[in-house]
């Protein structure tokens, strides 16, 4: 089964010419902005028109559709998501796609203003794609591979076994989600509608990349209450709120922080701080793929308050947790392996090396897992997301359309 890769680049095309850069700020509305919506109904039109049934696009702009069983009716249904909104991290359109051919492993001139150079030195992962045809953009705006490389994965897939109907499978859903980026879209995704008995998200990154463990991650907010006086009549009255921060920054272990650790290392990470001497507020990261280490984190926090209410005074700090998605091995390890093992199968068919990694991070899967669907995620290709330098070797891309046909159709000897 191999995929044409031209058709499988004028779509993908099509889909990064609409804007669909969801709004982290706008959590009153879903989607965040209107152009998620937009490409949510050209979806709808697209899969009706290669002759997927049970279309369905609800008012938040989630996608569902289901291509019916095909000679394998007994075959557990297998379902396969992504999500259309792209990343608020860089500039988000008009996209201008360009394709460096047969690319000779030299720095790139994206633009010739400025100009704007890819150089391999900074990243010297692209080696790998020596000799392949690479899609950029001209410099100034994200690509958009994250995810509308795994919209075109999954499209692509279904269009070629609509017209194969030879290929036995059984019944497949595909689900497009808006507001990912967000960290909201799995909030209203539908997990009994779906009817899917596993899924996955194709929203991994480079070749090969199989994920089925992530952090545990919880968001807690530090609420430090200081107390203001005139500088000029402060000594032994004034607590300082920005001090106490400080304070609580310099107390988290040196070496448990984003820039030094790896792999399965947890960490806490302070990331925005806002206020006065009266009052400052924290937002912090605790992440950890151990669940117990995960728990003996957020307990720390909570004994750092202890001490700095003692010291200070009771109310000092406040501690409110938030915890945002658990480690999806969790869910896959009980009793759902195989999922994992038909991906490689699939992978392997496909002439592509599985290459697993824990995420440091998060995806949808790891919370639909938890909701009932076990989830784990599937490369689309592209590299660098979330910036103007990202890229998406076009022999990846067609890849990751032809592992989802290989999971389709592999699914077909399961039983339910």
């Amino acid at each position: 089964m191999e995929l044409d890769m031209d058709v499988m680049v004028k779509r993908f095309k099509d889909y990064i010419s609409f804007d669909t850069q969801s709004d982290e700020e706008n959590d009153k509305a879903c989607p965040s902005t209107p152009g998620q919506m937009v490409l949510s109904k050209h979806l709808a039109e697209e899969l009706k028109a290669i002759g997927l049934t049970e279309v369905d696009l609800d008012n938040h702009g989630y996608v569902m559709a289901t291509l019916p069983a095909n000679g394998a009716d007994d075959a557990p249904v297998v379902g396969f998501i992504a999500h259309v909104d792209t990343s608020p991290d860089a500039a988000g359109g008009p996209i201008k796609p360009q394709i460096v051919k047969e690319y000779d492993g030299k720095d790139i001139v994206l633009n010739e203003n400025g100009p704007i150079v890819f150089k391999v030195k900074d990243f010297p992962e692209v080696l790998k794609y020596k000799g392949q045809d690479i899609m950029f953009t001209d410099g100034t705006t994200l690509l958009g591979a994250d995810d509308k490389a795994g919209v075109t994965a999954i499209v692509s897939a279904m269009e070629y076994l609509v017209n194969h109907p030879e290929i036995k499978h059984g019944k497949i859903r595909v689900g497009f989600t808006p507001d990912e980026e967000t960290g909201r879209s799995a909030d209203l995704f539908d997990v009994e509608k779906f009817g899917a008995d596993f899924a996955y998200t194709i929203d991994g990154g480079e070749l090969g990349g199989l994920e089925y463990e992530n952090f545990n991650a919880a968001n807690p907010v530090i609420t430090f209450q200081g107390r203001s006086v005139h500088t000029g009549d402060a000594k032994g009255k004034m607590i300082n709120a920005i001090t106490l921060a400080a304070e609580w920054q310099q107390l988290l272990p040196a070496g448990d922080k984003p820039e030094y650790t790896e792999g399965h290392e947890g960490f806490f990470h302070v990331y925005k701080i806002a206020g006065g001497v009266e009052k400052c507020t924290m937002n912090m990261l605790v992440r950890d793929h151990s669940r117990q280490k995960f728990e003996q984190r957020k307990a720390y926090l909570e004994s750092m308050a202890d001490f700095f209410n003692k010291k200070y005074g009771e109310g000092t700090v406040t501690v409110t947790p938030h915890d945002v998605y658990y480690n999806m091995l969790e869910k896959i390890e009980d009793g759902n392996m195989y999922v994992v093992e038909l991906a490689k199968q699939a992978m392997e068919a496909a002439g592509v090396t599985p290459d697993v990694q824990p995420i440091r991070g998060g995806t949808d899967g790891a919370r639909l897992s938890f909701m009932g669907l076990p989830c784990p995620n599937i490369f689309t290709g592209g590299a660098n997301f979330h910036g103007r330098f990202e890229y998406l070797p076009l022999n990846s891309l067609k890849k990751a359309g032809e592992t989802v046909l290989g999971i389709a159709t592999g699914a077909a000897a399961l039983k339910k």
